[in-house]
């Protein structure tokens, strides 16, 4: 569908460096980076703003690298919204078509259909300054999806609506993606967001491609610390792996901690904090870890307890409150904390960039 091959490109201070990607027919991929990864130069580069100083876009096989935004059948949606503040909604969604020269009945019959299909129907007589910024989202979305382009990207585009608009926005955009079937390619900053809404997610950081995978391989076996780290990631530690009568043990401070992973030598080990598991018995179960372990603190996070634990390695875990009240969970009790050897995911060592702060 989408085939970027080789795309390098300086802009100002700032370069992309070798992005190679392929989106699919109908897909919607996310690319996710922190603030100033070259995501939005990227997308602007899918979309024409911008020349390559090298490599290849393609559209359906066809060579679109050198072509005109305007004739290369892709709409952009920026954080910013970019309405026409003295057109009503009805001609903002309508702009495009009537650029097109569509016949005014089509327009018409166009711009009902998308303003149905966000739900904005009610709001087409009103002018952006006098709505809401979800309101104002799902009429830049509506003036996208009306030229029923090949290709949609979106930048940040629930950057600048509050916490309750972006989950309702997240469930628009599914349903949207569902009934039009138009590939979508989505910048953001937010790794909850990149989970809910893509097929893929290609991970992005200083103009560079890093990683690019389905949405639960991204979160549970990071290619690198960074990655771990910008996803999330909270038990990560640094260790010698050595395969012992067929299972790969990793020496991690004064613990041992069993792996699936065929990964040997130095290396870094993640474990998800709601992959690990508290109880009162050991488990002597060969794909299994456990641990004996005192419970260091306990925080309320209001849908869940947090767990701080020594089991000679620092380990962070999640509970329900009923799991909590369960084992009875309290600072400075002994516990034992379990985990599957398939939910140790170990990565290479080295420097990968620190996080952005």
């Amino acid at each position: 569908m989408i085939e970027i091959s080789h795309i390098s490109k300086r802009y100002d201070n700032f370069s992309l460096e070798d992005i190679s990607l392929t989106i699919r027919e109908k897909e919607y991929m996310v690319i996710l980076g922190p603030s100033g990864a070259g995501k939005t130069l990227l997308l602007e580069t899918i979309a024409g703003i911008h020349q390559p100083d090298k490599g290849e876009i393609r559209l359906h096989g066809k060579d679109i690298t050198g072509m005109p935004p305007g004739e290369r059948h892709i709409a952009v949606v920026y954080q910013d919204y970019m309405l026409f503040p003295h057109l009503t909604l009805e001609q903002n969604i309508g702009f495009g078509l009537k650029a097109r020269k569509t016949a005014s009945s089509i327009i018409e019959k166009k711009i009902n259909e998308s303003a149905e299909m966000l739900g904005i129907t009610h709001l087409l007589h009103r002018y952006p300054l006098t709505l809401s910024g979800g309101e104002q989202q799902r009429a830049a979305i509506a003036r996208a999806i009306v030229t029923e382009p090949a290709v949609l990207l979106l930048d940040e585009p629930l950057s600048a609506v509050d916490e309750f608009t972006t989950e309702r926005l997240h469930r628009e955009l599914k349903r949207i993606h569902r009934l039009t079937g138009a590939t979508t390619i989505h910048i953001t900053h937010r790794f909850d967001e990149a989970y809910l809404l893509g097929d893929r997610i290609a991970v992005m950081n200083n103009g560079k491609i890093i990683q690019v995978d389905s949405p639960p391989v991204i979160f549970r076996k990071p290619a690198n610390l960074w990655i771990a780290q910008f996803v999330g990631g909270k038990n990560i530690f640094q260790g010698h792996a050595a395969i012992i009568n067929n299972v790969n043990h990793v020496k991690v401070g004064s613990a041992t901690i069993k792996s699936s992973s065929s990964l040997i030598g130095e290396v870094r080990l993640s474990i998800r904090p709601e992959d690990i598991y508290i109880s009162k018995h050991t488990f002597n179960e060969p794909h299994l870890n456990s641990l004996t372990a005192v419970v260091t603190g306990i925080t309320d996070r209001g849908r869940f307890i947090e767990a701080q634990i020594d089991a000679g390695i620092p380990l962070i875990t999640v509970l329900s409150r009923q799991s909590a009240h369960k084992v009875e969970l309290s600072p400075g009790k002994e516990v034992i904390v379990t985990f599957k050897t398939d939910d140790v995911h170990l990565f290479t060592t080295g420097h990968q960039g620190a996080l952005p702060v």
